[in-house]
């Protein structure tokens, strides 16, 4: 996992989102990148403007659906107001993935643009037990979760890596335990720990405020293990899918509006 440092002028123009009266701790962004053969196409950046911003509505005008710029989601992992600056986890997996590689051979003073924050989800304070699960996708926005946990707050957080030098430091309530599962190997199906560790754990007779955010199929487990064999409301849960496995974002972002890409069943 990488870690960018994002700033400029642009900072002051966003507007941070909070849930009820307190901050989001999911809060998301929606990167926006060329298409790698239109970024190559000395010819297309003589004819159009190219440069960030984007002028999405100018684009939309000269060039088809196909080429237009794609979007990449990630939630931030830290806002910094004094410095006017947000930071964001970048999972890298070699040379794959447009928004990796970019921000694996980024440079100070690179430009990035996005649309959003979005968001969802803060800790309650007044709730008797969190439970926060995922998967590397969903890690900064457990640990900006956790870190903005009132003293009291008690549960568990349990986050799903491939080995243990991937753990990162992270604060957290007296009360609330971290739970560490090391897949040994890359994310598959046949590797991923959550959701059977998560079928096995204890849950205490209490309001129950979850967040579990991941994988597409895991996310569907999860739900079934939760709301049907467990018991707990479905209405007020943050749970849903950050990705897909085997599916790139566009695919991804549009198979949601079809019954393979929905969490919950009709």
């Amino acid at each position: 996992m990488l870690r960018l440092i994002l700033g400029g002028p642009g900072f002051h123009d966003m507007e941070f989102k909070s849930v009820g009266e307190d901050p989001a701790t999911d809060q998301y962004i929606k990167l926006l990148f060329l298409p790698e053969a239109l970024e190559r196409d000395p010819q297309a950046h003589s004819l159009l403007d190219l440069s960030r911003p984007y002028d999405m509505e100018a684009l939309r005008e000269q060039l088809p659906t196909e080429q237009m710029p794609v979007t990449r989601t990630y939630t931030i992992r830290h806002v910094d107001h004094e410095n006017a600056q947000i930071w964001v986890d970048f999972v890298i997996h070699g040379d794959e993935g447009r928004a990796g590689v970019w921000a694996k051979n980024a440079q100070i003073g690179d430009a990035i643009s996005f649309f959003g924050p979005g968001s969802g989800y803060a800790p309650r304070g007044d709730t008797g037990w969190h439970l926060l699960a995922g998967d590397e996708a969903a890690l900064p926005a457990i640990a900006s979760a956790l870190e903005s946990m009132v003293e009291e707050a008690r549960g568990i957080a349990v986050v799903e890596i491939q080995d243990a030098s991937e753990r990162q430091p992270l604060n957290l309530p007296a009360g609330m335990d971290l739970v560490w599962l090391h897949r040994e190997a890359e994310f598959s199906p046949e590797t991923t720990l959550l959701a059977d560790y998560l079928a096995e754990l204890e849950i205490p007779d209490a309001e129950v405020q979850v967040f579990v955010h991941g994988e597409r199929a895991q996310m569907k487990k999860i739900r079934r293990v939760l709301v049907e064999d467990k018991g707990l409301p479905r209405k007020g849960m943050s749970l849903s899918a950050y990705w897909a496995h085997g599916r790139i974002e566009d695919q991804f972002q549009a198979e949601k509006k079809t019954p393979l890409g929905q969490i919950d069943p009709d």
